[in-house]
């Protein structure tokens, strides 16, 4: 065991979760977010919670953030310049040729990172196989540099076709720009993705140089300061295809960041499935500016080989997250047509909804469920105490412009919310051809719990699950994570036991690869794991299999290996082909877990002598006020049964329970609430 911090950034709250291992216990803190300073949010954190001494002992500091995320969405990142091998400088807006809305005429692709006139045409070729048809010209690249000089470009980008089967022109082309002087950040494709699909390489190697200056300030200036608080232990961030790396490892890769934030509620879903045996579920991560879902199918997050954002495809393991703009912050608002929206806009942790009392002044999805009542006495984590009037004023000016009542608009605000959170859900369940209504619901973050009754509604969920810490389980997650590398490698051959051979070749050398990066961690307790795209002869897309290994070698026949593939293609697609088998790609992962840590019941602050109370609010099942009961998840007495309508309360969240609904306190510390 160890003692460890998890600090989950998120558009409003910063969450902290401490484990003490001595104590088997835990330490929960929630604090406003600084948008413009979000490690200073971390820091404010754990000044407030974690004593000194405490922190001196501190063996691992897990931590999940959206500034990689954020600088995307902002377009606030470095300004690259591409070197592309002539003839391709342009990929990045063709693209693929498709449209992402296939029936939206109208539909405009996102701008590319780098403009024209920064993406600069180099002389060279590199064949299929790895072989040289044209040598590099190596004054292209010097001229290419005097121009990013003369633009101010502090980060570049290079992507030559091909390389990941041969490196030598890109490996010659970044010494060239190193030798001329320059001293900025370099991504190399070859090293960023060892994978085929041009556009695709392209846009990962470009987007790691957008982010990599941010990220590598962002994560030094937060370990520094740590530091100067005495933490003397190791500092590891989450990856997007779940797991976690240094702070080292996360520089020089920074686009395996991307989605470290929303992944660590998806990880800690995945920990709690397997150690309670909970079955398939559903997450619903509500927040105050997002909603995130995933899929956890036998105690695993779903894994993809590529990952999207904004539009902006990257070559990487990523977690099925699925994130829309609806949160507790979401502001309400009247759209061109005269129709309620709500989001994706948010209020944010400044000013915030309007009853913060912080300046907000727009109604938002918090301050719909306090006008309702469906947070009780309106008193949240930090201190924050929720003021109705304020609210109140705020869903008027909606409902005026409506010309409806303000409960009304107020219930209308909450069921549009929770329509577009169902909405996001059916795409990773029904769409993919899983029934929803066999799975259950795990609801967590600040809005996840007074939300989830309505979403499980929507979906005809029967069981909802709020495990322990609900608002900060974010941040519980991080403390599960494994350490975690990847790679991998596009070859693109025949199944047949010499090009499995071959097969092998290659992964020994990605195994290699990866156990040489820089690590403090012994590297005899790294576990081996290997996946193989495949696909039949023709095709474009490919399935991924997990084929049995031996030492990191794939241990089986060609035969078998094919066999398998076909297994899982009809078991995605309904049936199999009569076509030649290929291997596409081959990926390798070594994993490392933390020292255990045991699974503590969570032990509340408030009072276990408080007594239920009664107030009013409205019940969407019956479609009227009613007489809610208002509880402390503290008094909560284990293994037993209470009726709704109810409203529990805990330090990091609201649990709303709706007038059909029971709900108990089991052993293992969830609450389970079961609809009818």
């Amino acid at each position: 065991m160890a003692k460890r911090i998890g600090v989950d950034i998120g558009g409003t709250f910063t969450d902290l979760l401490f484990y003490d291992d001595k104590t088997n216990s835990y330490i929960v803190e929630k604090v406003p977010t600084v948008p413009d300073h979000p490690e200073q949010g971390c820091l404010n954190a754990i000044s407030a919670s974690v004593p000194n001494d405490l922190l001196k002992e501190t063996e691992y500091f897990l931590h999940g953030t959206t500034v990689g995320i954020n600088a995307l969405l902002e377009r606030k990142g470095s300004k690259v310049g591409l070197l592309a091998t002539k003839g391709f400088r342009d990929v990045l807006e063709i693209r693929r040729g498709d449209r992402a809305e296939m029936y939206n005429l109208i539909w405009t692709p996102p701008a590319p990172i780098v403009p024209r006139h920064l993406r600069l045409p180099v002389t060279e070729r590199m064949l299929a196989d790895g072989k040289i048809h044209m040598e590099l010209n190596e004054d292209d690249v010097r001229q290419a540099l005097e121009t990013f000089n003369k633009e101010g470009v502090d980060s570049i980008a290079i992507t030559y076709l091909n390389a990941y089967v041969n490196p030598e022109h890109e490996l010659r082309s970044e010494a060239i720009l190193r030798d001329a002087g320059f001293t900025g950040a370099i991504s190399v494709s070859h090293q960023v993705s060892g994978e085929h699909r041009e556009y695709e390489r392209t846009t990962t190697t470009v987007v790691d140089a957008f982010v990599r200056n941010r990220m590598r300030g962002y994560m030094q200036a937060l370990e520094e300061d740590l530091r100067i608080q005495s933490f003397s232990g190791q500092c590891l961030i989450t990856r997007s295809g779940s797991g976690c790396m240094t702070f080292s490892e996360a520089e020089e890769r920074p686009f395996e960041t991307i989605m470290s934030g929303p992944v660590a509620g998806a990880e800690g879903a995945g920990e709690l499935a397997r150690a309670l045996k909970l079955g398939d579920i559903i997450t619903a991560d509500v927040g105050g500016t997002s909603f995130d879902t995933c899929l956890i199918i036998d105690g695993r997050p779903q894994l993809l080989y590529q990952g999207n954002v904004i539009g902006l495809p990257l070559q990487t393991p990523w977690v099925d997250v699925r994130s829309i703009g609806a949160g507790g912050g979401s502001i309400a608002h009247v759209d061109a047509g005269g129709l309620l929206k709500v989001g994706p806009q948010s209020a944010g942790s400044v000013p915030g909804p309007a009853c913060y009392s912080r300046g907000g002044e727009e109604p938002t999805v918090t301050d719909a469920a306090f006008f309702l009542g469906m947070l009780g006495e309106g008193k949240l984590a930090s201190g924050v105490k929720l003021d109705n009037e304020k609210a109140e004023k705020a869903i008027s000016k909606v409902a005026t412009q409506l010309e409806m009542g303000k409960e009304e608009c107020a219930r209308g605000i909450i069921r549009i919310a929770c329509a577009s959170m169902s909405e996001t859900i059916r795409e990773i369940t029904i769409e993919q051809g899983n029934d929803p209504r066999s799975m259950s619901l795990l609801a967590f973050g600040g809005a996840g719990p007074l939300l989830a009754s309505i979403m499980a509604e929507e979906l005809d969920i029967t069981n909802i699950i709020i495990p322990p810490y609900a608002g900060n389980f974010s941040a519980w997650g991080l403390l599960g994570a494994d350490l975690l590398r990847a790679s991998a490698r596009s070859h693109i051959m025949p199944v047949n036991d010499e090009n499995l051979a071959y097969g092998n070749t290659i992964l020994n050398e990605l195994f290699a690869d990866l156990e040489s990066r820089e690590s403090d961690n012994n590297s005899a307790n790294w576990r081996k794991e290997v996946a193989v795209d495949m696909r039949y002869r023709g095709q474009e897309h490919s399935v991924s299999i997990s084929p049995p290994i031996k030492n990191g070698q794939i241990d089986s026949s060609a035969e078998e290996l094919a066999r398998i593939f076909m297994d899982a293609y009809e078991s995605s697609f309904g049936g199999t082909l009569e076509a030649t088998t290929e291997i596409v790609s081959l990926r390798a992962t070594l994993r490392q877990s933390l020292p255990a840590r045991k699974y503590a019941r969570a032990d509340y602050t408030e009072s276990k002598t408080e007594k239920a109370k009664s107030l009013k609010a409205f019940s969407f099942h019956k479609g009227e006020w009613q007489d809610f009961k208002l509880y402390s998840r503290a008094v909560l007495e284990s293994g037993k049964t209470c009726e709704g309508p109810a409203i529990v309360t805990e330090q990091t969240t609201t649990i709303y329970i709706d007038s059909n609904d029971s709900f108990s306190s089991a052993n293992n510390g969830c609450l389970l609430i079961k609809r009818g």
